[in-house]
């Protein structure tokens, strides 16, 4: 998650408010401690992205909490449907950072009982929200990435959605989004830029099945 620091700095008796870019939670001790080297730095706060705000004491204790928690997630997506064997296949890749290392978890499925390619994707979606809940993921942002213009349009509320089954899908994802406390930001792509996603959900359909979670050398 991303911090910003705001402070006020005196100066011959003259108080002025300053507010740093958004930062690396990682980055936002040292520069306050650098930033307390003046002598001049009064009523630091930090400030994250969700709005949540702390003095300087409070974050130093929340840190190693949020350290333990997973934090700058993003998301992959992606939805097959072989209209022929009406056999829908999935996949999603996740990314995100822990006690100071980068993890990536990865998954595909077949799925059954399915109508449609935008059914797939939403299903695949569904299930990314689902894996994130087993991660621990919550009270975070989190980047969706897919290239279903159709879903991430819908559900950012830019394009309406009057198809009944793909607003039960909707509806699923944003309750559960909702219940994890979650700040999602959509971002649709072309095929090109979520290929890993694209060909788990294609092995998916052709029985080759991935489950992997670990940490990124």
């Amino acid at each position: 998650m991303k911090m910003k620091i705001k402070w006020q700095y005196e100066f011959k008796g003259r108080k002025t408010e300053f507010e740093s870019e958004w930062l690396s939670k990682d980055l936002v001790l040292p520069i306050v401690e650098d930033l307390n080297k003046t002598g001049r730095m009064k009523n630091a706060t930090v400030t994250d992205e969700l709005l949540n705000e702390w003095t300087v004491k409070e974050f130093t204790k929340l840190n190693k909490q949020l350290d333990e928690a997973p934090g700058e997630v993003e998301v992959y997506f992606d939805g097959g449907f072989d209209r022929e064997n009406q056999i829908a296949g999935i996949g999603i890749a996740v990314y995100y950072k822990k006690n100071g290392e980068d993890w990536r978890c990865r998954i595909n499925e077949k799925l059954l009982q399915l109508e449609s390619n935008n059914e797939a994707e939403y299903a695949a979606l569904y299930k990314a929200i689902e894996l994130l809940e087993e991660i621990g993921v919550k009270q975070v942002p989190v980047t969706i990435t897919g290239d279903s213009h159709v879903v991430l349009k819908q559900l950012s509320g830019e394009w309406p959605c009057f198809d009944e089954t793909l607003n039960k899908w909707l509806d699923r994802i944003e309750h559960k989004m909702q219940s994890l406390h979650l700040s999602p930001l959509y971002k649709p792509v072309d095929r090109r830029q979520n290929k890993e996603a694209d060909k788990l959900a294609n092995q998916a359909l052709q029985g080759n099945f991935v489950s992997s979670h670990s940490v990124i050398s």
